[in-house]
């Protein structure tokens, strides 16, 4: 049986995955003339908050939240990005939703590497946590272009899932690397 402490982080975790997954992210690009360009990037604040998610509490903590998302996206409510139901696993988002397994692992050994980290850890992981999060992601999109025979979207669909964001996902690792002083304080004080 669960604890109850360990009940309310898979809460807070799952409600953070959801709310994260309706935020999108904004640059803000300084010009003169006191004049701020606001762009849109394609991408929401979801892989950022699972991977900070990750570092704060454990990856098994983040596992059954998201899983708690997936079940809920998939049976009850459209809170996924571009909707939900059981008809979302026929979409090629659903194979990057499943990358994010692999993603959660990877960050939750740079969680059990060792007590303080690193800015340039949280890089190195989240680097290799977002790859295998598209690699996934590509490997379900290409069994389903297989699948229905359908290979002229191919390239359509590997630029438009991974190689149009792949960057915008590396270049959100620098919020985490910011925030990593806050959670080494946070692990000195829940880690005694």
């Amino acid at each position: 049986m669960l604890k109850f402490n360990k009940i309310i982080e898979i809460f807070i975790s799952l409600q953070i995955i959801i709310i994260s997954t309706f935020i999108p992210v904004f640059l803000s690009i300084p010009f003169t003339n006191n004049f701020i360009q606001i762009s849109e990037i394609p991408i929401t604040w979801q892989i950022t908050s699972i991977i900070l998610l990750t570092l704060i509490f454990k990856g098994e903590i983040v596992v059954k939240a998201f899983s708690f998302y997936l079940l809920i996206g998939l049976l009850f409510f459209p809170v996924f990005q571009k909707g939900g139901s059981l008809g979302y696993l026929l979409t090629p988002n659903f194979g990057y939703l499943l990358g994010i397994y692999p993603l959660i692992n990877i960050i939750d050994k740079l969680n059990k590497k060792n007590n303080k980290i690193h800015y340039y850890d949280i890089m190195r992981f989240g680097f290799f946590g977002i790859i295998s999060m598209h690699f996934i992601g590509i490997i379900y999109t290409s069994i389903q272009i297989l699948y229905f025979d359908q290979p002229e979207i191919i390239l359509y669909n590997l630029s438009k899932y991974s190689l149009s964001k792949f960057g915008y996902h590396i270049l959100m690792l620098t919020p985490i690397t910011l925030l990593s002083k806050l959670i080494n304080k946070h692990k000195r004080y829940t880690n005694p």
